[in-house]
Protein backbone atom coordinates (compact mmCIF):
# COMPACT_ATOMS: atom_id res chain seq x y z
CA UNK A 1 0.00 0.00 0.00
CA UNK A 2 2.55 2.80 1.22
CA UNK A 3 4.67 1.91 -2.43
CA UNK A 4 1.86 2.45 -4.56
CA UNK A 5 1.12 5.50 -2.22
CA UNK A 6 4.76 6.80 -3.04
CA UNK A 7 4.61 5.46 -6.76
CA UNK A 8 1.36 7.33 -7.18
CA UNK A 9 3.00 10.83 -6.06
CA UNK A 10 6.02 10.54 -8.05
CA UNK A 11 3.56 10.35 -11.48
CA UNK A 12 1.22 13.22 -9.82
CA UNK A 13 4.85 15.59 -9.51
CA UNK A 14 6.17 14.32 -13.00
CA UNK A 15 2.41 14.89 -14.32
CA UNK A 16 2.93 18.52 -12.83
CA UNK A 17 6.31 19.41 -13.92
CA UNK A 18 5.43 18.44 -17.93
CA UNK A 19 2.15 20.46 -17.30
CA UNK A 20 4.45 23.52 -16.23
CA UNK A 21 7.47 23.01 -18.89
CA UNK A 22 4.15 22.87 -21.79
CA UNK A 23 3.09 26.50 -19.83
CA UNK A 24 6.23 27.92 -20.44
CA UNK A 25 6.93 27.06 -23.72
CA UNK A 26 4.16 28.67 -24.88
CA UNK A 27 5.70 31.97 -23.33
CA UNK A 28 8.01 33.62 -25.62
CA UNK A 29 11.69 34.20 -24.09
CA UNK A 30 10.55 37.91 -23.27
CA UNK A 31 7.98 36.81 -20.80
CA UNK A 32 9.96 33.75 -19.52
CA UNK A 33 13.00 36.14 -19.10
CA UNK A 34 10.79 38.75 -17.17
CA UNK A 35 9.63 36.47 -15.21
CA UNK A 36 12.65 35.11 -14.21
CA UNK A 37 13.45 39.30 -13.25
CA UNK A 38 10.18 39.62 -11.33
CA UNK A 39 10.35 36.74 -9.45
CA UNK A 40 13.82 37.80 -7.53
CA UNK A 41 12.26 40.81 -7.46
CA UNK A 42 9.66 39.14 -5.34
CA UNK A 43 12.19 37.52 -3.13
CA UNK A 44 12.31 38.50 0.29
CA UNK A 45 15.77 37.87 0.29
CA UNK A 46 18.11 41.26 -0.10
CA UNK A 47 20.55 39.77 -2.59
CA UNK A 48 18.71 38.16 -4.98
CA UNK A 49 16.25 41.84 -5.25
CA UNK A 50 19.36 43.52 -5.42
CA UNK A 51 20.65 41.29 -8.52
CA UNK A 52 17.25 41.65 -10.05
CA UNK A 53 17.35 45.80 -9.84
CA UNK A 54 21.34 45.61 -10.67
CA UNK A 55 20.62 44.14 -13.99
CA UNK A 56 18.52 46.75 -15.18
CA UNK A 57 21.23 49.47 -16.43
CA UNK A 58 21.43 46.46 -19.24
CA UNK A 59 17.78 48.03 -20.61
CA UNK A 60 17.71 51.69 -21.33
CA UNK A 61 14.83 52.55 -22.61
CA UNK A 62 12.72 49.68 -21.76
CA UNK A 63 9.69 51.60 -19.66
CA UNK A 64 8.77 48.54 -17.32
CA UNK A 65 12.77 48.29 -16.16
CA UNK A 66 12.81 52.00 -15.43
CA UNK A 67 9.61 51.42 -13.88
CA UNK A 68 10.86 48.96 -11.19
CA UNK A 69 14.42 50.78 -10.56
CA UNK A 70 12.13 53.99 -9.09
CA UNK A 71 10.17 51.48 -7.29
CA UNK A 72 13.69 49.97 -5.82
CA UNK A 73 14.93 53.39 -5.50
CA UNK A 74 12.58 53.90 -2.23
CA UNK A 75 12.66 50.47 -0.88
CA UNK A 76 13.36 50.24 2.50
CA UNK A 77 16.17 48.05 2.17
CA UNK A 78 19.24 50.13 1.70
CA UNK A 79 20.86 47.47 -0.45
CA UNK A 80 18.31 47.37 -2.88
CA UNK A 81 18.47 51.19 -3.21
CA UNK A 82 22.01 50.80 -3.90
CA UNK A 83 21.47 48.42 -6.33
CA UNK A 84 19.04 50.68 -8.50
CA UNK A 85 21.28 53.96 -7.69
CA UNK A 86 23.51 51.79 -9.87
CA UNK A 87 21.44 50.82 -12.73
CA UNK A 88 20.55 54.65 -12.26
CA UNK A 89 23.87 55.88 -13.60
CA UNK A 90 23.17 53.80 -16.77
CA UNK A 91 20.27 55.34 -17.67
CA UNK A 92 21.17 59.02 -19.35
CA UNK A 93 17.38 60.78 -18.74
CA UNK A 94 16.26 63.69 -16.79
CA UNK A 95 14.45 61.48 -14.22
CA UNK A 96 17.37 59.30 -13.63
CA UNK A 97 19.06 62.06 -12.76
CA UNK A 98 16.23 63.39 -10.01
CA UNK A 99 16.66 59.89 -9.05
CA UNK A 100 19.80 59.72 -7.95
CA UNK A 101 20.44 63.35 -6.91
CA UNK A 102 17.56 62.11 -4.43
CA UNK A 103 19.71 58.83 -3.06
CA UNK A 104 22.66 61.00 -2.88
CA UNK A 105 20.77 62.46 0.14
CA UNK A 106 20.22 59.05 1.59
CA UNK A 107 20.40 58.38 5.03
CA UNK A 108 22.84 55.34 4.61
CA UNK A 109 26.27 55.87 3.29
CA UNK A 110 26.16 53.12 0.79
CA UNK A 111 23.46 54.60 -0.78
CA UNK A 112 25.13 57.70 -1.28
CA UNK A 113 28.36 56.40 -2.50
CA UNK A 114 26.72 54.49 -5.11
CA UNK A 115 24.63 57.56 -6.14
CA UNK A 116 27.72 59.34 -6.11
CA UNK A 117 29.13 56.82 -8.19
CA UNK A 118 26.42 56.74 -10.50
CA UNK A 119 26.83 60.50 -10.79
CA UNK A 120 30.52 61.23 -11.55
CA UNK A 121 30.82 60.13 -14.92
CA UNK A 122 28.67 63.38 -15.43
CA UNK A 123 31.19 65.52 -13.12
CA UNK A 124 28.07 66.23 -11.01
CA UNK A 125 28.92 69.04 -8.03
CA UNK A 126 26.42 66.58 -5.74
CA UNK A 127 28.80 64.01 -6.19
CA UNK A 128 32.00 65.39 -5.37
CA UNK A 129 30.88 66.70 -2.66
CA UNK A 130 29.51 63.66 -1.01
CA UNK A 131 32.92 62.03 -1.81
CA UNK A 132 34.79 64.77 -0.18
CA UNK A 133 32.44 63.88 3.28
CA UNK A 134 33.62 60.67 2.59
CA UNK A 135 37.37 61.67 2.74
CA UNK A 136 37.07 64.02 5.17
CA UNK A 137 34.26 63.12 7.66
CA UNK A 138 32.99 66.69 7.10
CA UNK A 139 30.58 68.64 5.07
CA UNK A 140 31.91 70.95 2.20
CA UNK A 141 29.54 73.33 2.83
CA UNK A 142 26.66 74.20 5.72
CA UNK A 143 24.47 73.98 2.99
CA UNK A 144 25.43 70.87 1.32
CA UNK A 145 22.79 68.33 0.28
CA UNK A 146 24.71 65.58 2.76
CA UNK A 147 22.36 64.47 4.99
CA UNK A 148 23.66 65.83 8.20
CA UNK A 149 22.48 62.36 10.11
CA UNK A 150 24.78 60.36 8.39
CA UNK A 151 26.57 59.70 11.47
CA UNK A 152 28.07 56.46 10.47
CA UNK A 153 30.68 58.62 8.56
CA UNK A 154 32.01 58.67 11.47
CA UNK A 155 31.52 55.15 13.17
CA UNK A 156 34.59 52.70 11.61
CA UNK A 157 32.59 49.75 12.23
CA UNK A 158 29.61 51.02 9.68
CA UNK A 159 33.09 52.12 7.18
CA UNK A 160 34.45 48.89 7.44
CA UNK A 161 30.98 47.48 6.62
CA UNK A 162 31.10 49.29 3.33
CA UNK A 163 34.52 48.66 2.45
CA UNK A 164 34.46 45.11 2.89
CA UNK A 165 31.06 45.12 0.56
CA UNK A 166 32.74 47.40 -2.18
CA UNK A 167 36.14 46.46 -1.17
CA UNK A 168 38.40 45.68 -4.01
CA UNK A 169 36.44 48.42 -6.17
CA UNK A 170 37.90 50.63 -3.84
CA UNK A 171 41.81 50.31 -4.66
CA UNK A 172 43.27 53.24 -5.89
CA UNK A 173 44.87 51.71 -8.92
CA UNK A 174 45.53 48.68 -10.30
CA UNK A 175 49.22 48.54 -9.74
CA UNK A 176 49.00 47.66 -5.89
CA UNK A 177 46.14 45.19 -5.74
CA UNK A 178 47.84 42.88 -3.81
CA UNK A 179 49.04 44.68 -1.30
CA UNK A 180 46.23 46.51 -1.17
CA UNK A 181 44.39 43.49 -0.69
CA UNK A 182 46.39 42.77 2.69
CA UNK A 183 45.70 45.90 3.79
CA UNK A 184 41.50 45.41 2.80
CA UNK A 185 42.14 42.75 5.34
CA UNK A 186 43.46 44.66 8.30
CA UNK A 187 42.26 47.97 7.59
CA UNK A 188 38.47 47.86 6.36
CA UNK A 189 37.82 51.83 6.27
CA UNK A 190 41.40 52.82 4.26
CA UNK A 191 40.03 51.73 0.59
CA UNK A 192 36.74 53.55 0.85
CA UNK A 193 38.37 56.99 1.46
CA UNK A 194 41.19 56.33 -0.79
CA UNK A 195 38.43 55.77 -3.49
CA UNK A 196 37.16 59.29 -2.04
CA UNK A 197 40.65 61.02 -2.89
CA UNK A 198 41.17 59.76 -6.15
CA UNK A 199 37.32 61.29 -7.31
CA UNK A 200 38.12 64.25 -5.97
CA UNK A 201 41.59 64.78 -9.05
CA UNK A 202 38.25 66.46 -11.21
CA UNK A 203 36.65 68.30 -8.45
CA UNK A 204 37.76 71.65 -9.36
CA UNK A 205 36.58 73.14 -5.63
CA UNK A 206 40.10 74.49 -4.16
CA UNK A 207 38.09 72.82 -0.97
CA UNK A 208 39.15 69.40 -1.93
CA UNK A 209 42.49 70.29 -3.39
CA UNK A 210 42.95 71.85 0.66
CA UNK A 211 41.52 67.98 1.65
CA UNK A 212 43.86 66.05 -0.49
CA UNK A 213 46.55 67.65 0.73
CA UNK A 214 45.62 67.35 4.48
CA UNK A 215 45.06 63.63 3.25
CA UNK A 216 49.10 63.23 1.90
CA UNK A 217 49.46 63.10 6.00
CA UNK A 218 47.09 60.68 6.66
CA UNK A 219 48.06 57.42 8.78
CA UNK A 220 47.33 55.14 5.89
CA UNK A 221 49.29 54.49 3.28
CA UNK A 222 46.38 53.51 0.93
CA UNK A 223 44.59 56.96 1.36
CA UNK A 224 47.88 58.85 1.38
CA UNK A 225 49.18 57.20 -2.07
CA UNK A 226 45.34 58.09 -3.25
CA UNK A 227 45.66 61.68 -2.20
CA UNK A 228 49.14 62.11 -3.83
CA UNK A 229 47.92 60.81 -7.09
CA UNK A 230 45.13 62.91 -6.99
CA UNK A 231 46.48 66.06 -6.11
CA UNK A 232 49.09 64.50 -9.56
CA UNK A 233 46.10 64.17 -11.79
CA UNK A 234 44.67 68.06 -10.40
CA UNK A 235 47.72 69.40 -11.87
CA UNK A 236 47.70 72.35 -9.68
CA UNK A 237 51.39 73.35 -8.87
CA UNK A 238 49.70 75.45 -5.35
CA UNK A 239 49.63 72.06 -4.10
CA UNK A 240 53.50 71.14 -4.98
CA UNK A 241 54.83 71.86 -1.10
CA UNK A 242 52.55 69.31 0.63
CA UNK A 243 53.35 66.86 -1.78
CA UNK A 244 57.62 67.10 -1.55
CA UNK A 245 57.59 65.93 2.42
CA UNK A 246 55.81 62.77 0.84
CA UNK A 247 59.23 61.62 -0.66
CA UNK A 248 60.53 60.72 2.71
CA UNK A 249 57.74 58.50 3.62
CA UNK A 250 58.47 54.92 5.19
CA UNK A 251 55.74 53.00 2.54
CA UNK A 252 57.84 52.39 -1.15
CA UNK A 253 54.01 53.13 -2.76
CA UNK A 254 53.46 56.84 -1.25
CA UNK A 255 57.67 57.79 -1.84
CA UNK A 256 56.91 56.87 -5.63
CA UNK A 257 53.44 58.66 -6.33
CA UNK A 258 54.65 61.75 -4.15
CA UNK A 259 57.76 61.69 -6.45
CA UNK A 260 55.74 61.13 -9.94
CA UNK A 261 53.50 63.99 -8.23
CA UNK A 262 56.20 66.52 -7.65
CA UNK A 263 58.07 65.74 -11.45
CA UNK A 264 54.75 66.36 -12.68
CA UNK A 265 53.56 69.79 -10.63
CA UNK A 266 57.23 70.61 -10.94
CA UNK A 267 55.95 70.99 -14.81
CA UNK A 268 53.23 72.30 -14.33
CA UNK A 269 54.54 74.75 -12.09
CA UNK A 270 57.56 76.14 -15.21
CA UNK A 271 54.47 75.98 -17.36
CA UNK A 272 52.70 78.49 -15.11
CA UNK A 273 55.92 80.55 -14.92
CA UNK A 274 56.54 80.08 -18.63
CA UNK A 275 53.35 81.67 -19.34
CA UNK A 276 53.06 84.49 -17.11
CA UNK A 277 56.55 85.74 -18.88
CA UNK A 278 54.86 85.53 -22.37
CA UNK A 279 51.92 87.82 -20.83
Amino acid sequence: MAGSCVRAGALALVYLLLAGGASRGAESPRDQAWAILQANWNENGVEKRSQAVRVLALLPGDSRAFDLMKKAAEDDKPEVRAAAATALGQMHTPTSLILLHKLIDDSEPSVTLAAAAALTPRKDGLAYEAYYEFLTGERKTNDGMIKSQMKTLHDPKKLAQIGIEQGIGFIPYASIPFEAYKTLRVDDVSPVRAAAARVLAADPDPASGRALATAVSDKSWLVRTAALEAIAKRGDPSLLQSVVPAMMDDNTSVRCTAAAAVIRLSGAAGSAGAQRKKQ
